[in-house]
């Protein structure tokens, strides 16, 4: 059976531990390697959009990261209980045009008892900033 680490229930060490894991790897911008911490039918509400399976993610942050240039993320805790967690996060990226953007948003996640993230919703908003002010 596939287990991703620490495991749920969480305490507050763990779900900071896992929230780390989380940037660490989205950091990487490597769609695969992002997809193995959610279960096979993981199910996601990423603003507008419905996404469901490793497969359907894969292809969500490739086609993100390939309009996201220069893309660098930060989460923060915000709360968690037994298996969900709460967080906060920001990132900047550039366009293709090459103007610079901040995005701002929360993130809800439930784990399976595999340590597995099975939903994620995410709720973002964009905001056009000048390069001078980028801080990530």
């Amino acid at each position: 059976m596939e287990q991703k680490h620490p495991l749920p229930p969480f305490t507050l060490e763990t779900a900071k531990q896992k929230i780390q894991m989380a940037e660490d790897a989205w950091n990487t911008k490597n769609p695969e390697k992002v997809s193995m911490a959610y279960t096979i039918d993981s199910e996601w509400r990423n603003r507008n959009l419905f996404i469901n399976g490793r497969k359907e993610i894969v292809r969500f942050l490739t086609e993100k990261w390939e309009k996201e240039l220069g893309y660098k993320l930060k989460k923060e805790y915000w709360a968690h209980t037994d298996n969900r967690i709460a967080v906060r996060f920001e990132y900047e990226y550039r366009n293709k045009e090459g103007k610079w953007f901040r995005a701002y948003g929360n993130e809800n996640w439930e784990f399976d008892e595999n340590g597995l993230m099975k939903k994620r919703y995410a709720s973002i908003n964009d905001l056009e900033i000048k390069e001078a002010d980028r801080y990530l």
